[in-house]
């Protein structure tokens, strides 16, 4: 849960002048630069891209930005003015447009190349060359990486036009799903789930792009109509955007030998990554093979951290692709995701995404992303038996780290010191016969109910529970009795009531996203009303606190009807 700054801290970057003596480019004064790319960033067209870390790109901005939104809470830990996202010279920048930025800022950006894996398998036919040479940033630019407060950030603009990995597509993202990716990065973060960082939100106020989507109330799994959007520019922020996709890359590239310098290339982006994201816990003067080894594990640590508190909070990634996890182990790329209204183990919000990315089997998905980890590690090692032997062995023991974290995750949602299978087993039943809302369900037990009474302002009361409305109030509260005497056993006298009840609201949020409530928001954005959006993002960044009285009969409620199985909302075919 994050709490919010009690007091007002006087901001230390007010200016664009006063961000730019922070700039500090690692990436690009560390790694390789593709050597034939255009050294003017003018790199705009679909091209095979054979070596290198990046490509110099210069963005192309949005015509006529309109400012919609900033994170106030992440302006503030940055020790930005909130004035500054409005400033004409801010907009400018992070709407695209790097021609004026004051040195030492550089007035081109970069874009990288990543490999494709799908559930641990190798992908080279969705690239346009069919030899994976066209995979990576087709649309996301990142313009600036700064050292802030003792932290190194990079700035990402996602939409800012075409790079020579965008497969002919224009690289643009349109207001809607810049509104989606803005509110439910933020919204993560608030819910204690590590993720990629929402810093402003632009859009233009004449340029339009046309994509497919679905009529109003349309049940199809496809879009059937094309729409006129409004093109937006969000920046996303994160220590880097290392993804392990791009760790492959480099490994096909050394493994295949493409070109003499592969296997240096796959060496300098690992002590990267370890430099970007891992220094704080892998000692610089160890070797190489002993950093890799220590990498490993630790990413195996985030990365079964990261599911378990997905699961926790209901989000599904729909696209858990190996290109879509970040090296970091935080959430990354927010296109077609969800979060379960009614509880369902096979909750899958992408239409394309199939059972292998559905909500509860996003463990197994983790598990074969961190087996691509694994092998693009591996050429590191090979004239190191007793390191590569540890990190087979890291590699072996993935699944058994992923149960612990999550039995450590229901026992806590649940208020329980350690996980009771029995008890787990059989909510699961009844989670599915009633059917529940999630969120709604958890955080009412976490009132430490006497009765079902609670409890059953989550059911949707359809279906078997219907059928056997008397039954099935008696089979809960049958498993509300064995809780509580479970509770009771653990607690030991240690936990008051209010104390338990406490601790698990700290665990299960009260407002979680919901799309059809979102889906207003960016309705109402693309008639130029704002407003939606900016309630939206004070209520989702807080959502373990006890808000209003309107906030909860607006927010703290189950899905209507009406927006059951509705295209764009319930589920998605595309992000756009």
């Amino acid at each position: 849960m994050i709490n919010r700054l009690s007091e007002e801290v006087s901001p230390t970057v007010a200016t664009l002048d006063d961000l730019a003596t922070l700039a500090n480019y690692s990436l690009m004064d560390t790694l390789n630069a593709d050597p034939d790319a255009k050294a003017n960033g003018a790199d705009h067209a679909p091209r095979q891209v054979f070596s290198g870390h990046y490509v110099p790109v210069h963005p192309t901005p949005i015509q006529d930005p309109e400012y919609v939104a900033h994170s106030k809470d992440f302006f503030r830990e940055l020790g930005f003015a909130d004035s500054l996202a409005q400033s004409e010279e801010f907009v400018r920048m992070f709407s695209g447009d790097l021609s004026q930025v004051p040195a030492p800022m550089r007035k081109v950006g970069w874009a990288t190349g990543y490999a494709l894996s799908i559930f641990g398998t190798e992908y080279y036919q969705q690239c346009p060359f069919r030899t994976g040479n066209g995979y990576g940033d087709g649309r996301a630019v990142s313009i600036l990486e700064a050292v802030i407060k003792g932290r190194r950030w990079e700035m990402q603009l996602k939409g800012g036009g075409r790079t020579p990995y965008c497969r002919g597509a224009d690289g643009r993202a349109v207001l809607r799903s810049s509104v989606r990716e803005f509110l439910a990065q933020e919204h993560m973060h608030a819910l204690g789930v590590p993720t990629s960082r929402s810093l402003s939100l632009y859009v233009s106020k004449t340029e339009r792009v046309k994509r497919p989507w679905y009529s109003e109330g349309s049940r199809l799994q496809d879009p059937d109509i094309m729409i006129s959007e409004a093109v937006a520019i969000s920046t996303r922020v994160a220590p880097s955007f290392i993804r392990v996709g791009q760790l492959e890359l480099f490994a096909r590239r050394a493994r295949k030998q493409e070109h003499p310098e592969a296997m240096q290339e796959l060496e300098m982006l690992v002590l990267h990554l370890i430099d970007r994201e891992y220094a704080d816990v892998i000692d610089t003067t160890l070797t190489t093979a002993e950093k890799v080894v220590l990498l490993a594990r630790e990413f195996r640590s985030r990365l079964t951290s990261l599911v378990a508190n997905w699961i926790r909070v209901g989000y599904c990634q729909g696209n858990f692709n190996s290109d879509n996890c970040a090296a970091g182990g935080f959430t990354l790329d927010y296109g077609p995701f969800g979060f379960c209204d009614v509880f369902d183990p096979q909750y899958q919000p992408w239409t394309g995404g199939g059972q292998h990315f559905s909500f509860l089997n996003q463990p197994v998905a983790a598990e074969r992303n961190f087996h691509m980890f694994w092998a693009a590690l591996r050429p590191l090692l090979a004239s190191h038996q007793d390191s590569l032997q540890q990190l087979d062995e890291i590699r072996s023991g993935f699944a058994e780290v992923m149960q612990t974290k999550m039995e450590e995750m229901w026992a806590a949602k649940l208020g329980l010191d350690t996980f009771d299978a029995g008890l787990f087993s059989e909510l699961g039943t009844l989670l599915l016969q009633a059917p529940v809302d999630y969120t709604i369900f958890f955080r009412e037990l976490s009132g430490v109910p006497d009765d079902i009474g609670p409890l059953q302002k989550s059911f949707y009361k359809q279906s078997s529970y219907a059928a056997d409305s008397e039954g099935m109030d008696k089979r809960w509260s049958a498993w509300l009795t064995q809780w509580r005497s479970l509770i009771s056993a653990n607690a030991a006298g240690r936990r008051s009531r209010e104390e338990l009840s406490r601790q698990m609201k700290l665990v299960n949020p009260k407002y979680r996203w919901r799309e059809w409530c979102v889906v207003p928001a960016y309705q109402q954005a693309a008639a130029g009303d704002y407003s939606l959006v900016r309630e939206l993002q004070d209520v989702m960044t807080q959502p373990y606190a006890e808000q209003s009285k309107e906030v909860e009969e607006k927010y703290y409620r189950l899905q209507p009807p009406e927006f059951s199985e509705v295209g764009g909302l319930s589920y998605y075919s595309c992000s756009s």
